[in-house]
Order: C-alpha cells, then sequence, then structure tokens
C-alpha cells in the first residue's frame, strides 16, 4: 500500500506541475524530490530539487558527493575546515568533510544480500511503523546506511540487495537493467503449457504490457489444486509476477525470489544477510548491461 501511494504521488505531483505557477512549482519539485528520495530515485530527485539542502541530503545518500561540483565552485565544501576549490580532490580516510559547515562522513561502499522474510517492509523505514529489512540488521550495519536495491513485496520473501551505492542501484534496478529475478512462485489451479505461453512471448494487459519471460512448470500437486513454476524476468514493475499469473487466471499464492542476477540465497536462512564479495559486485555490473529483452537474449 505505501508503494502505491509513493507511486501514485509521483503521477499526482507531475500533473500539477502543469498546471503550477512558478511559486508553486518550486515548492511542488521539492516535494517531487521527497517522493523520489523515499523510494531511493536519486537521479530523478536530483532532476527536479530546488531546495539547497535538500539536494546535499540526496546527494550524500546517493554517494554523489564527488560529483557535486556546483558546491565546491560556491565554496560550500571544506576538508578539515579549509575550504576546497579544487575539483576532484583526494579525501583521505581521516579527513573531516563539511558541506556547509555540517559534517559528512566518508562512508564505505557496501554491499549486502538479505534473505528477507515475509511480512517485512523493503524500505528503510515504515511509516506505519511495520518492522523493515534494516530492521534485521545490527547496529554496526545499520551505520553504513544502506538501504534496498529494488523492493519485494511485503508478503513475498527471498533475494534482496542493500547497499549505500546510489549508483550501483540504478545500475542494478534502472530502466536499461538487463539483471535477470528469477521466482519460485506457487498458484492456485493447475497450470498447462499454453497457459504459459503468453507470459513466454511478453504479456500485454489493458493495464500493462510486459517483455517476455522464461517461464517452466515445476510440479504440479492435484490434490490442493496448484502449481509451482519457476519465472525469470528483468523488469521490476510493481506486484510484476502477481498481475501476470492474475491475468492468466492463475492468482499466486506464495512467492520467492531465488536469484537476483548472478545472487541466490542457498545457505542462507531466511532473515540472514551476508556481504558481496568484490567478484559478484563486478559481475551484477556486467550483468546489468545484458539485453533487457529476455526473447531477443535467446535468440543470439
Amino acid at each position: 500500500v505505501l508503494e502505491a501511494t509513493e507511486e501514485s504521488a509521483v503521477n499526482v505531483l507531475k500533473q500539477a506541475l502543469k498546471y503550477a505557477s512558478n511559486k508553486d512549482a518550486e515548492e511542488i519539485n521539492n516535494a517531487l524530490a521527497k517522493v523520489y528520495y523515499k523510494l531511493s530515485d536519486y537521479e530523478n530527485a536530483l532532476e527536479v530539487v530546488l531546495d539547497k539542502n535538500l539536494k546535499i541530503k540526496i546527494l550524500i545518500e546517493a554517494g554523489k558527493l564527488d560529483k557535486a561540483e556546483e558546491l565546491i565552485k560556491a565554496g560550500q565544501v571544506k576538508v578539515n575546515d579549509q575550504v576546497i576549490t579544487e575539483m576532484g580532490f583526494l579525501v583521505g580516510k581521516n579527513d573531516v568533510v563539511k558541506v556547509n559547515n555540517v559534517i559528512i562522513s566518508n562512508v564505505e561502499k557496501v554491499y549486502l544480500v538479505i534473505n528477507k522474510p515475509s511480512s517485512i517492509i523493503s524500505s528503510v523505514k515504515d511509516e506505519h511503523k511495520r518492522k523493515t529489512v534494516i530492521d534485521l540488521l545490527p547496529e554496526e550495519i545499520k551505520e553504513y546506511r544502506v538501504f534496498p536495491v529494488g523492493r519485494l513485496d511485503y508478503d513475498t520473501k527471498g533475494v534482496l540487495l542493500l547497499t549505500n551505492d546510489g549508483d550501483f542501484m540504478n545500475l542494478m534496478v534502472g530502466p536499461t537493467s538487463g539483471l535477470e529475478k528469477e521466482y519460485l512462485v506457487r498458484v492456485q489451479g493447475i497450470v498447462s503449457e499454453s497457459e504459459i505461453m503468453p507470459l513466454v512471448r511478453g504479456l500485454k494487459t489493458s493495464e500493462e504490457n510486459y517483455l517476455p519471460a522464461n517461464v517452466y512448470i515445476d510440479s504440479v500437486d492435484q490434490k490442493h489444486q496448484s502449481t509451482l513454476l519457476k519465472i525469470t524476468i528483468t523488469e521490476g514493475k510493481n506486484h510484476q509476477v502477481k498481475n501476470m499469473f492474475k491475468a492468466i487466471g492463475h492468482p499466486v499464492k506464495k512467492l520467492t525470489r531465488i536469484r537476483f542476477g548472478n545472487i541466490t540465497i542457498e545457505n542462507l536462512p531466511i532473515g540472514s544477510f551476508r556481504f558481496l564479495t568484490i567478484h559478484e559486485v563486478k559481475t551484477l555490473v556486467a550483468l546489468s548491461k545484458q539485453e533487457k529483452n529476455l526473447r531477443k537474449r535467446n535468440k543470439r
């Protein structure tokens, strides 16, 4: 519900901008930036933000302080209380960086995978006070100010990446990312091979169009009239897997993401996390640059 509310707010604010005066437009743009910020969509947030303090906050959270040339030119950046005017100035591990006299810690970039349980929110915090994936982390990890890379629904469990690297996140879940997300899905009813073909070809509904998916029937439970399938997609649209199976008449009963790119939950207990290796991170970046359309990719 929260995710849908935030996405709806983006659409409402964009519509309001079309009819706003210059004064109102500034307030609307900043409100839009706050919504994008809450969604961890830092690129879009930086495009619309006008408030200087909010912009600094977004730049820091996105790990883009090194790109904030306008702040340096304006004399707003200090290292060890000395104003910096040189672009690309190298900051040491023990140096104290200030922006507008506010100390900014030079936080190491970290990359984690967590086996998300169901009934947990994929967010940094929740306005309804529900438990989030961040609550599952020890305090020493929370200090890195990590955030989820994309989202899993409240009742969906499985692979979820966490990082404090905004550029990495955008590579993983941005509109051009070709990373595969594989799910194990239990649906109502007995699914036939012919029924999954619309998903394989690329499903089109009255509300949404979906790129082709790889879908396989794993097993059939005749007693309970349900089917276990594996589906691989490259998009991350809202409630995508649930909506796809609902469209072919087989509502989802249980959903688990078992793979994100090259990362699985093998040997990772539910609710547990681990750090990704450098090799895993580099492989994820390479995989994100693949062709997004699986049907085109499979033909090569």
